[in-house]
């Protein structure tokens, strides 16, 4: 494992002032590999820590969020497993929320169900409700649902582009807005957004999923300097995996029902599990699939500066400096000094 040595944390927000770069070896075992990104700290065990400790992951029916459930739990945490039972393009319900606490139960775990939409507002709010009647307070939330609408930004309708909205950014919101004042009353929280390549790259063919993805960016930039003060951390979380959302875009080969072992989703978990402990950073975006974790970030460049006079013509005399990145840093103020 590598930490860049040039990483620090604000004192007081623990917001990165110089993001440092992350990785760590591919591991098949999942409690190795969530032990290898924990290891640079000397309180391994408070890092690691989820037990006792209550978390919501939504659209944990399967895929990504199945995964994030089962592992919380097997580290103890008492976990609120949210999924509508909805196909990958929002449309229907069915029992796969059931299924994943009874799998949770069976392995002496503790987990109860629910199946509210995260889009609906008062299906939002019945999620903390679950949490708060079955176990009395929320300390982890892991924002996961999704769905897909893929279609080329030309031939999409505004419906497919506000159904995708509606779910991954509103429904993040949502469900978190009802949290926030739970955590920050009790100074303890920990909420994982899920953002995606697609928003943070692009995608062709998901203007609506990226647009949505990397909005998640944005309320997780803001919200981790809110909450930073009553110790609530927010992080992103841009996941690769074999699922059924990833098996539904066009052209695609997987068999989500049987993952490839390389692309399985519990390889993304154990950085879930990082973000969701004690110790979880804040205002950070971790990358991960196949065994693989990386951190992402803005950089920006020391651009020119043309002062108060500047005119169309100079800026377009500059251009080329100010599009040049060659002396590119990470970006944690609005202009570099």
């Amino acid at each position: 494992m590598r930490v860049d040595a040039d990483c620090t944390l604000n004192k007081r927000s623990k917001i990165p002032e110089y993001n440092g770069f992350l990785t760590i070896d591919p591991c098949a075992d999942t409690r190795k590999m969530v032990y290898s990104v924990l290891k640079f700290s000397e309180h391994q065990g408070a890092l690691m820590s989820v037990e006792g400790k209550v978390a919501i992951v939504t659209g944990a029916g399967g895929g990504l969020g199945k995964e994030h459930a089962l592992l919380l739990a097997s580290h103890g945490a008492k976990v609120v497993v949210n999924d509508l039972g909805g196909s990958v393009d929002g449309a229907g319900q069915s029992d796969m929320a059931d299924q994943v606490v009874e799998e949770i139960c069976d392995n002496g775990g503790q987990a109860v169900a629910n199946k509210a939409s995260v889009s609906d507002r008062e299906g939002a709010k019945s999620i903390l409700d679950t949490a708060v009647n079955e176990y009395g307070t929320v300390d982890i939330l892991v924002n996961n649902a999704g769905i897909l609408r893929d279609k080329s930004f030309k031939n999409m309708t505004l419906d497919e582009w506000d159904l995708v909205i509606n779910v991954h950014l509103n429904g993040s919101a949502y469900v978190t807005w009802h949290a926030w004042p739970i955590m920050y009353e009790k100074n303890y929280g920990r909420i994982i957004f899920t953002s995606s390549v697609s928003g943070i790259l692009g995608s062709f063919g998901q203007s609506n999923y990226g647009a949505a993805k990397m909005g998640m960016v944005g309320m997780m930039n803001n919200l981790s300097r809110e909450g930073a003060s009553h110790n609530v951390r927010v992080n992103c979380l841009s996941p690769g995996a074999a699922t059924r959302m990833t098996a539904s875009i066009p052209g695609s080969e997987i068999d989500a029902d049987n993952p490839e072992a390389a692309s399985h989703p519990k390889l993304v978990s154990p950085a879930m599990l990082y973000m969701a402990s004690e110790d979880a950073p804040n205002g950070r975006i971790i990358q991960a699939a196949g065994g693989n974790f990386a951190s992402n970030a803005i950089y920006s460049n020391t651009g020119v500066s043309l002062g108060e006079n500047a005119t169309t013509e100079d800026f377009f005399d500059n251009a080329e400096q100010v599009l040049d990145l060659s002396d590119a840093q990470l970006m944690s103020t609005f202009w570099r000094e």
